[in-house]
């Protein structure tokens, strides 16, 4: 087997695949490096009540879990995935501009949720193009992909300055330009023809298989998507508590840019980590961490106690998403590596929106007390990985050797 060829020219691929495909992760992620910090501040900006932002957040969450499967058939049985993508794109600009004219929960309850319905598509259909790009012509998926990482980092610290001189009112005008960017980003896609395998995201419409109806997948699944769902208030309500607390715009762009960077951070060593931890010490450890990072979110640390707290996140998330990963490689068979995805992918989409609808009570009624909501939902994501531990067949519970590692 040869080297992966990360940004370098493989015989039968389209002309700069990895390039373009780098180019295309930046503009789903600049859009999320501005929405998900900051349009809960333009929702308060309309004097939106702490309930009905959390609604405004979770519906379109509940709403995006059984579009993006439709969206991934489409794109699977059409010639060309793109054809999808840039339908995705246009559509989630239209109703970024149309936003520029509601008002009242309502009007904006609707279009925001049917914004994440044709937004939906976007990342899991270029992840699925560059996927056909690691198999077909051996690139690197990891160098393509720290370019949306990096892109999630500097419209974060852009969006953060800007909202700093103009408050929460620049955050759709912003959104909007990254959509535009979405445009682009689906008219330079590399064109590959059909797919030779379903998108993750089509394949949550299929029945689940038998390996992925055994005890110690469905457990894992569920407990790590939990602890995923415990960062649904850090999403919707802290850029609105730390600005409270008299956070420069700056200041919580850096914040939210530490979680990332750590995150990309531990991605760079994932290999290491994998040949040296067993990976379901690494899930309950992963999932310990986030028990106790919401248990100390609301001693109010200050800035240097919540930068190591958004740190965290290279354990709370990072860690967790390496581990079931790799285990689903182990535990699944490679026709079924679709399936698998699709249903970590509800798993998550289901826990977020529920964890998301119920931080908006939480935090209109506790304040930033709210987060202990989160650790008890992380808490229960660390039961249901401890019972998948202790159900697994031995044999995949024993440290990898180097030969399996990475």
């Amino acid at each position: 087997m040869t080297a992966p060829s990360g940004f370098t020219v493989s015989a039968g691929a389209p002309p700069f695949f990895a390039a373009r495909i780098a180019l295309v992760f930046c503009a789903p992620m600049m859009v999320n490096g501005i929405a998900l910090p900051f349009f809960p501040l333009w929702l308060e900006t309309l004097s939106m009540s702490d309930f009905q932002i959390g609604i405004v957040l979770a519906v379109p969450m509940f709403v995006r879990v059984f579009t993006a499967p439709v969206a991934g058939m489409a794109a699977d049985r059409l010639g060309e995935r793109s054809i999808v993508l840039l339908w995705s794109g246009i559509l989630s600009l239209l109703t970024g501009l149309a936003l520029f004219g509601a008002s009242g929960f309502w009007p904006i309850l609707l279009l925001y949720t049917l914004q994440g319905a044709v937004y939906s598509p976007y990342v899991p259909i270029t992840d699925a193009i560059a996927l056909s790009g690691v198999r077909r012509w051996n690139f690197d998926y990891g160098r393509m992909r720290l370019w949306g990482s990096l892109a999630f980092i500097l419209a974060t610290m852009i969006g953060g300055w800007l909202a700093g001189l103009h408050g929460g009112a620049i955050v759709l005008p912003t959104m909007v330009a990254a959509f535009a960017l979405t445009v682009l980003g689906a008219l330079i896609v590399p064109k590959i023809g059909k797919p030779r395998r379903p998108s993750p995201i089509a394949a949550i419409a299929a029945a689940p298989a038998a390996t992925l109806r055994q005890r110690d997948v469905q457990l894992m699944l569920i407990g790590v998507s939990l602890v995923n769902a415990s960062h649904a208030m850090l999403y919707a309500f802290s850029v609105i508590y730390w600005q409270k607390m008299g956070f420069s715009g700056t200041a919580i762009g850096i914040l939210w840019s530490a979680g990332v960077l750590a995150e990309v951070i531990l991605f760079v060593f994932a290999i290491r980590l994998r040949r040296r931890f067993n990976l379901w010490s690494m899930m309950i450890f992963g999932s310990l961490v986030a028990v106790g990072r919401w248990l100390a979110f609301p001693l109010e640390t200050g800035f240097a106690g919540y930068f190591v707290l958004q740190c965290l996140h290279a354990f709370t998330f990072a860690i967790l998403h390496i581990s079931v990963q790799s285990r689903l490689v182990e535990r699944v068979a490679e026709e079924q590596e679709a399936a698998a995805q699709g249903l970590y992918f509800f798993y998550t989409g289901i826990f977020m929106a529920v964890a998301t609808f119920l931080s908006g009570y939480a935090f209109n009624w506790y304040g930033v007390h709210g987060f202990y909501l989160m650790s008890a939902i992380a808490a229960a994501g660390l039961v249901f990985v401890v019972a998948g531990r202790f159900v697994a067949p031995q044999a995949a519970v024993q440290p990898q050797s180097a030969a399996s590692g990475g």
